[in-house]
């Protein structure tokens, strides 16, 4: 399955010393049902502003998120906590793997939290064997003991995006998912997520400062000073 997320004049400010500085002004998104939309932009232009508060990470100060045609940014903390662990995936620039877990551990942590411990270990068997399958879809199979520090940036990242995944998400929102790697690793971290998108029809939106890797989207949205300064389609 996939969702159609929007946004409906978005704004969000930040306080530095007394005075707010705003970041997002009247954003107005939208990303259908199945595709992959790259935000680009100049740092501090809102990117990941965006992205935090389209993941219910962040609230907004003024305007809405659409989930489907409903609105979520208003929900009570419960049922925006059920949407981030159950319908959207989260993958960030710094991976944020727990060291002293191994990458299989790493990619069972949100189901621990979304089944909770008894329910979890009734039924370990079944949710280790769906992890070990996910992290050999994104080549990690022969890694599954790895701690994070014995694995590449790379490796890293794709442990990451099982992790992601392990949720069974509608929604994939990414944060410089190659921003930490060198250009082969990244090329291979977009062919992945670019081949998920095809495979599970899953909604995307990435956001990058790479111009090469967001052409490889199905469409880029460019964020200036907050504002959206321009819609187009990628280069095929």
């Amino acid at each position: 399955m996939s969702v159609h997320l929007a946004t409906v004049g978005l704004e969000k400010s930040y306080t530095k010393g007394k005075l707010p500085v705003p970041v997002l002004r009247g954003v107005d998104v939208e990303v259908e049902r199945g595709e992959l939309v790259a935000i680009v932009g100049a740092s501090g232009s809102g990117k990941s502003t965006l992205l935090h508060v389209l993941g219910l990470l962040d609230a907004p100060d003024k305007g809405r998120v659409l989930l489907d045609g409903k609105r979520i940014d208003d929900r009570p903390d419960r049922e925006r906590d059920a949407l981030r662990n159950h319908t959207f995936g989260f993958i960030f620039q710094f991976y944020h793997l727990l060291p002293e877990l191994s990458a299989l551990e790493n990619v069972l942590m949100p189901l621990m939290i979304r089944h909770g411990l008894w329910s979890y270990l009734a039924q370990k068997g079944r949710f280790r064997r769906q992890a070990s399958a996910l992290l050999d879809r994104v080549g990690l199979g022969h890694r599954l003991t790895h701690r994070p520090s014995e694995l590449s940036g790379g490796e890293m990242q794709r442990a990451a995006i099982a992790r992601a995944l392990a949720g069974g998400p509608e929604l994939l929102l990414a944060d410089e998912p190659t921003g930490n790697l060198d250009a082969t690793s990244g090329q291979g971290v977009l062919d992945l997520l670019r081949d998920l998108n095809r495979e599970r029809g899953l909604t995307m939106m990435m956001v990058t400062h790479d111009i090469q890797i967001a052409q490889q989207a199905d469409r880029i949205v460019r964020l200036a000073e907050g504002r959206i300064e321009e819609w187009a389609p990628a280069l095929a």
